[in-house]
Formats: C-alpha cells, sequence, structure tokens
C-alpha cells in the first residue's frame, strides 16, 4: 500500500509538471533576452580559488551582457583579472594577482538584444572569513561541588558562522545530559557541577564549513572541590534570564528556542505553547528537550511559548513571545512571459505578499517604466500591467520589484509581439507508455502567435477527442485518467490559429502491470539450515523485469550464501546475522510492485547461569538461575536435574520442571543424599545445553518415609509362598543399613504374623505351606534411623496343584452343519486347587458319512477362558461324525478329561466341481465335461449348468444321474448382422453391423474353392464398420468374413459368409525403355563408371609412371589389394611411403627396383627370402630384390583379387 501511494504521488507531481510548465518560444523565433542561470543573491566565496560569477541568457538575437558593480558600470575590460565568458555573461576573476577581498561588493547582470533587456538579481559577493581565536590565556576554574557553572565558548566571527563542538584532548566529544549541555551560542552549561567534571582538556572547537577548517581555543581546566556539600536548591534559569523574553524568526525559516536551568538534583525541562499546539510533523525538541525546534516556519507559529524547569523542590517558568515577519513571497508565483500576435491583449501579473506588506515597482527593460517611452496600449495598475491592441515592435522585457524591510524579489518577464502559425515542439512519433488503470499523459506541447488551439484525434479522425475518458487540458496535453488496453493506439493532436495548421503523431501502449502472484512469506528457521524465499511475479511481456532483492530496505549482504534465482532467494547455512525484513522488488520501465517478508532465525536457548541455592532446609530447597538467550524462540520450561555424588555420581537425573517464565524453583529433597543440580532450557527447538552444576547440597539421614510397593503372593510349588516387592532406591532409602521386615500369615487361621528380616533381596520363600491357602503378607522398610511407616497388607495365595475332578454331564448340540455347540458343568472350586484360568474343548473329526473310512486327522482344541459351562465349535465339516471331551484348567495345568462324547453334523451345501473342460468346439455347438467336487459334503442329487452369450445369462439344469463327465452342447449367437458388400474402382468395400463387447474386429478373406492347404488372410478394423479391401485381385471370387476375437479363453464370433466377386481389368503393356525411372537408373550407373575411371587414373599417377604390359595383366602382383567400395581405393592398396619408389628411383614394367648410386633402399638390406608384413602393418622378414619369385608360384597361390588395372579392364568390358 506505501509504495501505490508513493507512485500515486509521483504521478501527480508529473501532472502538475505538465500544467505548470512555462511558455517556450522556440529559439529560433524572434525573442527577448531571458536570464537561465545567474549566481546566487548571497555568493559567499572561497578566498583560494578564482571568482566566479555566473550570468547566462537566451533570446533571439543572441544577447550581449554588461555589469554594474557597486551600482555602476563595470569595465570589464579595463581589469586584466576579470574575463566574461565567450557567449555568455559569466565573470571569471584571476585571484592569483589579486586578493579576493578586492573584489567584493554588489554585482548587478544585464542581457540585451534588439528586443529589450533582462537584468539579474543584486548578487552580494563575499569572501568566507575563518579567523584564528584571539590568544588568551584561561585561568583554572575552582568550583564547589553543586554549583552550576558556564563555560564560554566565543568563537571569532567568521562568515558564515562556525559550528560549535566541545571535545577533549583524544579528539572525542564530552558526553552531554540533561545536566551538562551545549546553549544555541556555543557555551558549555552545568546545571550542577560533579566531582567527575573535575579535568584540564576542556576545548572549543569551532568547524568553518565553507572553508573546510577548525579552529580550537585553548583549552579549559575546571577542577570540583567538596568543602562544604551544598543543599538541594530548585531551579532557576541561567538562559534565557527574567520571566519573560521575545524573538523574532522570518517566515519559511526554523525558529530555535533554548531554556537551561540551575538546579540540584538536575531539573527537568519541559515545553508548552499558551493557547495552541505545536505542528507536530514541524517541531522536534533537542539537547535533552533544552532546545525546541520548528522548521518552515508560518505565520501560524506566531504566539507564546513557555518552558518550565521543575525538580522535586519546585519549578519555574520563562515565556517567549514569538513574532513572525516575512520577506516577500509570490502568491501565484512570479509573472510570466507573454506572446501575443499584433492586435491582442494581455495582462503581466505581479502578486506578492509579505510582513509587513511590500512594495512593488515595474520597469521596463531596466529602465523605471515611469521613464520608459509612453505607450498607450500599456496600462500599469498597483501590481498589474495590462496590454491593449499591440502591435509589432512593441516587444520588451518588464522588471517587477516587490521589497519590504527584510528582502527583496526581482522578476524579469518579457512581452513578445509575433505572427507566426502553429508548430508542435512535442516529437514526432513518441511512444508513451502506460500501466493499465493508471493516468495517461500525452503531450502535445505547441507554439504560435496567436495562440493555437489544440485538437485530439483517434485512428480515423471520426470524432474529436473531448469527454469521458478523455481530459483536454490548457496546454494541450491529453488525460485519460484511468487508462485501459482498448485506449492504445494511434493518436493525432493538430495545433490550429488563422495562420495556418500543424499535426503531430504519437503512440499509446497500456501494458499490463506487475503484480507479485505469491508474495515471500515468514519463515522461521533454525540456524545452519537453509530458508527459501518466493517471490512469483507476472508482468507485461513486453517489459523487461529486474527482480531485486533487499534485506532491512538495504542491499543483500556480499555472501555466496544468498542465492538470487529467478523468482526465489535462497538463504544456505542460516545465521542470526541473518534476520531481518526481506523484500522482493520487481521493476520494470513502468512500473514496479514488492512485498516484504520476515526471517527469524531461531535456535536452542542459551545454557542458564548464575545457579543459586537460598532459602535450605532439611527437605527443600531454593535454587534460582539466569536464563540465557532465547534466540527468538521463547522458552517453554525449564527442566531441573540432579546427581547424587553418594550412591549414583556421574549421573543425572530428571527432578522436576518449572514454566519458562520462571527462573525460580522451590525444590523438595530426600534425605541422605548429596544433590549437585542443573538446569536446562527448552524452546520451540530443542534443549539448551546444561548449565553449571551448582554446590553440593547434603541433606541428613532419616527413617524410610515409604515401604516397599507392589508386594505380591505366589506359590511356585504346591508346597510354598513366595513373597516379592519393589526394593526402594537409593533415593527412597532416606539413610543407610537398608533392609526390609517381611510378615505373613494365613488368612482366617492364624493370628501371629510370622517376621523375618531380608536384607539385598527382594523376595523371600516360605516353605512347607498348604496347598493353594490365601495368606496375609506385609513388607516394611528399615535402616539405621529408623522403621518407616505401617506397611498396608497385601494377599496372596500359595502354589497351584492340578485339579482333581473333570466336569461332568458333558453333551454336544448340532446346531448346523459346521457348527455345534457343547455344555458341561462346572469343576467345584474345592477340586480346582488352584486358580480357574478355565476350559478347554478337545475334539476330532473321526470319519465321513458319506466315505465311511476313518480319517486321520490330528485333535483340535478350543479354549474357553472362565469359569464358563458352555461353548460353540465352528468350522466343522457337513456330513461328519466328531468325538470330544472337556476339560479344566488353572495356572499349574489340565486336570482330568471328561468322557468322550460324539456327534454327527448334517449334509451341506457341496462344493465346485473339481473340473470343467471344453470339447469338440464346432461352429454351432461344443461340449462341457466336469468332474465331482471334492467335498460332496453330501449325497449329490445333480448338477446345474450356467452360460453367457453375450450380456444374457442362462441357466440349465443337469439331469441328477450325470455320468463321470457329463457334456452339454451350447450355440453361439453370431453379433453380426446386414453384411455387404460393393466393388469400385480403389477397392471392395465391406459393410456390416456389430453388436458384440468385443473388441478387436477383423475381416478375413479367401479365394473361393481353394485348396484346404491355403489359409484366411486377415485385416484388423479400427473401431468402424466398414473396410476398404484393396487387395482383391481382378477376375477372381473371395469368401469374406468377419471375426470378432475376446481373451484367450473366449470362443471366436463368426458372421456368415460373403461371396464376393472382382471384375478383371485388362493390363497395359509399359515399354521400360521409356519409363523415367529406368533411364536415370542408366544414367546414374554411368556417371558412377566416369567417376571410378577419373579416380583410378590419378591414384596411378601419384605413385609415377608405371608401364603396364599385358603379362603384368595377367598376373597378380601381391602387393595390390582388392578394391575397396568405401572410399575407391583398392584393396589394401595405397600411396603411402611403403609403395611408393623410393626417391630418385623409377619402376620398370618388370616389377624390379634399381637404385641409382646415391640412394639407399630397402632391398639393400636384404638377405633373401620373402617379403611379408604383420597383421599391424609392421615389417617381416626381407625385401628381396627379386622379382622373378614375385612373377612365379606365389603370385597364382595368392587368394587376393585382381590388380585395380584388371578390375578396370572389367568394368570396361561391362561397359
Amino acid at each position: 500500500m506505501m509504495e501505490r501511494r508513493r507512485m500515486d504521488a509521483a504521478l501527480l507531481v508529473v501532472f502538475l509538471g505538465h500544467l505548470a510548465t512555462a511558455l517556450e518560444v522556440p529559439l529560433d523565433l524572434p525573442q527577448p533576452p531571458t536570464i537561465t542561470n545567474q549566481s546566487p543573491r548571497d555568493y559567499i566565496i572561497d578566498p583560494r580559488e578564482n571568482i566566479i560569477i555566473h550570468c547566462e541568457a537566451k533570446g533571439n538575437p543572441h544577447p550581449s551582457f554588461s555589469w554594474t558593480r557597486n551600482g555602476t558600470h563595470f569595465d570589464i575590460d579595463e581589469d586584466s583579472n576579470v574575463n566574461m565568458r565567450p557567449h555568455s555573461g559569466t565573470l571569471v576573476v584571476d585571484i592569483s594577482r589579486e586578493k579576493a577581498e578586492h573584489y567584493e561588493g554588489l554585482y548587478q547582470c544585464t542581457a540585451r538584444n534588439k528586443h529589450g533587456t533582462a537584468v539579474s538579481n543584486n548578487i552580494f559577493v563575499r569572501q568566507s572569513r575563518s579567523p584564528l581565536w584571539s590568544k588568551e590565556k584561561i585561568k583554572p576554574i575552582v568550583v564547589q561541588e553543586g554549583v552550576s557553572l558556564v563555560l564560554p565558548c566565543r568563537p571569532p566571527v567568521g562568515l558564515p558562522p562556525p559550528i560549535i563542538f566541545w571535545m577533549d584532548n583524544n579528539f572525542q566529544r564530552l558526553p552531554q545530559s540533561s545536566r551538562v549541555s551545549q546553549s544555541l551560542n556555543g557555551d558549555l552549561y552545568f546545571s550542577n557541577v560533579l566531582r567527575e567534571d573535575s579535568r584540564n582538556d576542556y576545548i572549543c572547537y569551532a568547524r568553518f564549513p565553507h572553508t573546510q577548517t577548525i579552529q580550537q581555543k585553548q583549552p579549559i581546566t575546571v577542577k570540583v572541590i567538596n568543602q562544604d556539600p551544598l543543599e538541594e536548591r530548585k531551579p532557576a534559569f541561567l538562559i534565557p534570564s527574567g520571566p519573560s523574553s521575545s524573538k523574532m524568526v522570518l517566515r519559511g525559516q526554523v525558529l530555535e528556542m533554548e531554556c537551561i536551568a540551575d538546579g540540584l538534583p538536575t531539573p527537568e525541562i519541559s515545553w508548552t505553547k499558551v493557547s495552541r499546539d505545536f505542528p507536530a510533523k514541524r517541531t522536534s525538541f533537542l539537547h535533552y528537550q533544552k532546545t525546541l525546534r520548528i522548521v518552515n516556519v508560518s505565520e501560524s507559529d506566531a504566539g507564546d511559548y513557555r518552558c518550565t524547569a521543575r525538580n522535586r523542590l519546585g519549578s519555574v517558568h520563562h515565556t517567549i513571545h514569538v513574532s513572525v515577519k516575512a520577506a516577500p513571497y509570490w502568491l501565484s508565483g512570479p509573472p510570466r512571459n507573454l506572446v501575443l500576435a499584433p492586435g491582442e491583449n494581455g495582462v503581466l501579473t505581479c502578486r506578492a505578499s509579505g510582513t509587513p506588506k511590500p512594495t512593488i515597482t515595474w520597469a521596463m527593460n531596466g529602465i523605471p517604466i515611469e521613464n520608459s517611452p509612453k505607450d498607450l496600449s500599456r496600462k500599469v495598475e498597483d501590481d498589474t500591467i495590462i496590454f491593449t491592441d499591440v502591435q509589432t515592435g512593441s516587444s520588451a522585457v518588464y522588471q517587477c520589484n516587490v521589497s519590504n524591510d527584510y528582502g527583496y524579489l526581482l522578476a524579469n518577464a518579457f512581452v513578445n509581439v509575433l505572427s507566426e502559425s502553429p508548430r508542435v515542439l512535442t516529437p514526432a512519433n513518441k511512444v508513451y507508455q502506460v500501466v493499465k488503470n493508471h493516468q495517461a499523459l500525452m503531450d502535445c506541447a505547441s507554439f504560435g502567435s496567436p495562440m493555437p488551439r489544440i485538437t485530439w484525434f483517434k485512428e480515423s479522425r471520426s470524432s474529436t477527442l473531448d469527454g469521458d475518458p478523455y481530459i483536454l487540458h490548457d496546454n494541450g496535453t491529453l488525460e485519460i485518467h484511468v487508462a485501459q488496453g482498448r485506449h492504445s493506439g494511434k493518436y493525432t493532436c493538430v495545433a490550429q490559429n488563422f495562420l495556418g495548421n500543424y499535426e503531430n503523431h504519437i503512440y499509446l501502449e497500456v501494458k499490463e502491470p506487475t503484480r507479485i502472484l505469491k508474495q515471500p512469506e515468514y519463515k522461521v528457521v533454525q540456524r545452519g539450515r537453509s530458508v527459501v524465499f518466493e517471490c512469483k511475479v507476472k508482468h507485461d511481456p513486453s517489459l523487461t523485469p529486474i527482480m531485486t532483492w533487499l534485506k532491512d530496505d538495504g542491499e543483500l549482504p556480499d555472501d555466496e550464501r544468498f542465492i538470487v534465482d529467478l523468482d526465489s532467494l535462497t538463504i544456505t547455512d542460516v545465521t542470526e546475522n541473518d534476520v531481518g525484513v526481506y523484500t522482493c522488488i520487481m521493476n520494470t520501465t513502468l512500473d514496479h510492485d514488492s512485498a516484504s517478508a520476515e526471517l527469524t532465525v531461531v535456535e536452542k536457548p542459551d545454557p542458564p547461569t548464575d545457579l543459586e541455592l537460598t532459602d535450605q532446609k532439611k527437605r527443600s530447597v531454593q535454587l534460582t538461575w539466569t536464563p540465557g538467550d532465547e534466540h527468538y524462540s521463547p522458552i517453554h520450561k525449564f527442566l531441573i536435574q540432579y546427581e547424587d555424588s553418594l550412591h549414583h555420581r556421574g549421573h543425572w537425573h530428571n527432578l522436576t520442571e518449572v514454566p519458562g517464565t520462571k527462573t525460580t524453583a522451590h525444590l523438595k529433597l530426600s534425605p541422605y543424599v548429596h544433590y549437585t543440580f542443573r538446569v536446562l532450557a527448552v524452546n520451540a527447538v530443542g534443549f539448551s545445553h546444561p548449565s553449571s552444576s551448582s554446590r553440593i547440597y547434603k541433606t541428613e539421614p532419616a527413617a524410610p518415609d515409604e515401604n516397599p510397593t507392589g508386594v505380591k503372593g505366589f506359590g511356585t510349588q504346591h508346597d510354598n509362598l513366595v513373597i516379592s516387592w519393589k526394593p526402594l532406591s537409593d533415593l527412597q532409602s532416606n539413610g543407610p543399613g537398608l533392609h526390609y521386615r517381611v510378615m505373613w500369615r494365613q488368612q482366617g487361621v492364624d493370628s501371629e504374623w510370622t517376621t523375618v528380616t531380608v536384607a539385598n533381596n527382594s523376595q523371600f520363600v516360605v516353605s512347607g505351606t498348604p496347598t493353594f491357602v490365601p495368606y496375609e503378607i506385609k513388607v516394611q522398610a528399615v535402616n539405621d534411623h529408623g522403621d518407616g511407616p505401617e506397611p498396608a497388607i497385601a494377599h496372596g495365595y500359595s502354589g497351584e496343584d492340578l485339579p482333581l475332578a473333570a466336569p461332568r454331564n458333558v453333551q454336544a448340540m448340532v446346531r448346523n452343519s459346521t457348527l455345534a455347540e457343547v455344555h458341561w458343568d462346572p469343576v467345584l472350586p474345592k477340586h480346582t486347587r488352584g486358580h480357574l484360568k478355565g476350559y478347554k474343548v478337545y475334539y476330532r473329526r473321526e470319519y465321513s458319512i458319506h466315505k465311511h473310512n476313518p480319517h486321520h486327522v490330528e485333535e483340535q482344541i478350543l479354549t474357553f477362558s472362565g469359569n464358563h459351562s458352555h461353548g460353540m465349535l465352528p468350522g466343522l465339516h457337513p456330513f461328519s461324525r466328531y468325538s470330544f471331551n472337556v476339560r479344566a484348567y488353572n495356572g499349574k495345568g489340565e486336570g482330568p478329561p471328561s468322557l468322550t462324547q460324539h456327534f454327527e453334523t448334517p449334509e451341506g451345501v457341496p462344493g465346485a466341481p473339481t473340473s470343467l473342460i471344453v470339447t469338440n468346439p464346432n461352429l454351432d455347438s461344443l461340449t462341457l465335461e466336469w468332474s465331482p467336487p471334492h467335498d460332496r459334503n453330501g449325497h449329490i442329487t445333480g448338477y446345474t449348468l450356467k452360460y453367457q452369450p453375450g450380456n444374457t445369462q442362462t441357466s440349465h439344469p443337469i439331469a441328477p444321474s450325470a455320468p463321470r463327465h457329463p457334456s452339454h452342447k451350447v450355440r453361439p449367437v453370431s453379433p453380426f448382422g446386414n453384411v455387404s458388400s460393393s466393388v469400385g474402382e480403389e477397392g471392395t468395400l465391406i459393410s456390416w453391423e456389430y453388436w458384440g463387447p468385443e473388441k478387436n474386429i477383423y475381416v478375413e478373406y479367401i479365394v473361393e474353392n481353394s485348396e484346404g492347404e491355403e489359409e484366411w488372410q486377415k485385416e484388423l478394423v479400427n473401431g468402424s464398420q466398414n473396410i476398404m479391401l484393396k487387395g482383391l485381385k481382378g477376375g477372381l471370387s473371395y469368401r469374406v468374413r468377419l471375426v470378432a476375437k475376446g481373451h484367450h479363453d473366449q470362443p471366436l464370433h463368426h458372421s456368415e459368409e460373403l461371396l464376393v466377386t472382382v471384375p478383371a481389368v485388362a493390363s497395359r503393356q509399359v515399354d521400360i525403355a521409356t519409363q523415367g525411372w529406368f533411364i536415370g537408373l542408366m544414367c546414374a550407373i554411368a556417371l558412377l563408371i566416369l567417376i571410378l575411371l577419373i579416380i583410378c587414373f590419378i591414384q596411378r599417377n601419384k605413385g609415377g609412371k608405371y608401364p603396364v604390359k599385358e603379362k603384368e595383366d595377367a598376373h597378380t602382383d601381391p602387393e595390390f589389394q582388392p578394391m575397396k567400395e568405401d572410399d575407391c581405393t583398392f584393396g589394401e592398396y595405397s600411396d603411402n611411403e611403403d609403395h611408393k619408389p623410393l626417391k630418385g628411383s623409377r619402376t620398370p614394367s618388370n616389377g624390379t627396383v634399381k637404385r641409382d648410386d646415391s640412394d639407399d633402399s630397402l632391398v639393400d638390406y636384404g638377405e633373401g627370402g620373402d617379403g611379408q608384413f604383420n597383421e599391424d602393418g609392421s615389417f617381416i622378414g626381407q625385401y628381396s630384390g627379386k622379382t622373378a619369385s614375385r612373377d612365379t608360384g606365389e603370385g597364382h597361390e595368392s587368394s587376393e583379387a585382381p590388380s585395380p588395372i584388371n578390375a578396370m579392364n572389367s568394368l570396361n568390358s561391362f561397359v
């Protein structure tokens, strides 16, 4: 939102700039002078540099320049140190031969041509001054502690005034506070002095900004003594004095008021304005509230201001009456230039104000208007000059001077009388680009005299652009308040007056706005990990976007951990220095969008410090600590741990937890423990490192506070009782010598307790007990300092034995073919001899009633936990005989079985046939065969056959007396219909209708009356219901059928066969010699042979001259190999150095190599024998200079191809 406001403000400024543009006369037209640049009125120069007094002007013809100095003409030619720049009025004064102060004074520049004269402001030239402090000896200041003190600075008067500050000998600024502060005049004020104010280097410095020099006052020594301590006192003002004062300030300047008070203790200063509030945006308080500063003062700031100094002993007030005066200032800007056509009227206005009210005087061409030639077309009325029916030759420059006691304003405005046809100053074919939904401003800056009228058109010029959404401004600018895409296009502005018209074309392009679609999100990341900020942006594709990332409104750190991608920022190995606000800014040449997100880097907290034990008691202590740094993740809790150096040295145990907002914990302690404590902090990231350990805190021993828990009594044998318990920990023992007092008695029989003492153990075995009787048990903790509390009574039983009796009245009730219910009478408790766990039913399938042969099946067991008297036996086999018995069991084991009982299950549903086979499939029938089910579960009475042609299903019952392999024939139904054919020039069209589920449809055809060995031809149909067969031969008849193929286990569906006869077509005789392809082939072969002949001729000439005889043609030279097809070389033959004749030698036709006297040959190194080469081409054996052997059997025995010469002959013979 803030960025959008800034952009709107910028557009508003641009808009106002369009409307406020001053009238510009093209320089190629006649016009009076206009001052374009001049030095400031109060011109302070550096005495070390040449003086440059600026005065620049424009006009046609170009103006000439002259100067006055201190009100009289300044003759530049008479002063060799002063030069005027060419085509300019700027003066350059060389001070190398004359001091700068010689040229101080009041200067004014005049620029004139034949159309008028313009003058500059009065320029007051003064050189800057930074005088030295006068030498003085400052005596040490001795002052009583508590009194007020003022150290004067009194810097030398400089131009401009110096900036004052106080420092010590080490160039360190002296600390200031509400007690010690510097006043506006540079003095150092102490509301009351303290002993620490004693020092010998209070130094006042003055910095002169124009010359960048610093002057230093002699150090001041202050010695504070404490003879008689002063009493406290109420405030009193050191400055200003008295109850009230007054101050005058000029409008637009800075108002500064100060109040510095004496008092002990140091008073506090506050400010109020009587009957009015401070201007909030322009007000600030400096020097610890002692200075009130208001910038850009206006008349509303006049009034009474009150400062109050207050301490605990009282207060004091001072009222400052502020009056605001004003040097002259423009109300609606300086007067503007007038361009009038002959006969037109016009007005020059010079409206200004000030306090007191200023006077306004007019001049023409630098001469007071009352002394200027009379002009009936001109009338002066106070701040206005009215021109009526101006004529050619009335052009002039008029000066308006507005002045009062506090300053003056001087403005030049010309009246130029011209007669000029219109012209458009805005560049032609200028392209304006704006963002959709924003303001569009298209300029049509023009000039003409009279002032031309501006008209705008778009594209076809069907109508002028005036009215919504277009706004035409007085300066010719066309505004579209909210630009849309439809406003893009070509615009024409036309400037017209009675002398003619001029048109200019411009173009408007409305672009899509830049928007951030996915903004970066707030991230919380642990130190050392990586974080990714995403910033996905949409922008107009014709604009070039630039993505910029900022951190805390500044540049990203120069660190390789920051990785900027197209639409994201990744920070690896995050540290705490990376905490901040990250902003992605997408800039285009027209607009931008931005979004920000904060990064918080969290880490485990630092460990607590400063552990301290307080409020120490026998059984408690208070622990306090100081939390460590949270690292941006609040501490949830503190974990307090302890170490018992007496019993478990080196082992830390958790004691308690406290919330993260607390830094103390009241700890309950156990006796006889040597405690050492430590604290861990926990936040969302994890646990901190443990703090340093506290000092050891020892508790005194005492009797046990508690007895063992988990006391139990049970038997492991039928005649014992085992008493067990959970022993106390070292922390629970409370003292040395821990042991246990174990007590027991038989419940309801014994009245006295039997007692034993047990140490270093957690159980005791009592022997010789009756079987399974109840006992009462107690276990008490005892140590060297006493007994624990009275223990609670626990109950237990002595050991169990096997049950003595079996369940009685056992019987079964059959519910259905697979379920039976068994009933029995429970065993009496006295026969159980232990805790009854439940009953187990043992049952077995003896045989199937259908077969009557026994099944050797293992006995099955079904357990019923608890004291039940019946249970269900599921999962039984139908039509079978079962036997079963029931037994009780306890913790020791099972008792004796009951008497064995029997039951039979009725018939059940039979199983599925074990096999199903399809045999003898025909076009209209098939045979099914199956085998009886493995589990008949009764007597089989028949079978039911189900089949499904198409989308229907049919059931057929089969006679009960089915054979071992029954069969049944099914006639399929064809899914094809309306099969037809038609013969055309392109082939035979087969059409049909199909309503079956199969997806794979084929058309098959075969020649009629073909022999049985011939197969059907097949073509796949792609989802349509017709196909064009193009492979049928004319003059033949074909059998055609359609086939639908399903899954591999489903039968084929055929349509009825269709007989198709293809008529014979007369064949056309073609002369092959007239075919284009044949002629092209022959030409290619001839060209190839020609190329091969040329290549072979070149290859032969490379190796020298080879006279060839017919005898050589008849034999094969072993150095030649067959021709290769890929590189047009003959076999292994090449013109490398192994096969070229040696330098300086020639090869005769008989193949011998003759050596000149001066040349060497490999033949000279041979010792006879046949030369050979390895597979890698290396030489084996020796070269032989004999050629006879090469013309004998070796050549005939070679398996290599003929020589290249023979190859060429054979090609020639082919051609």
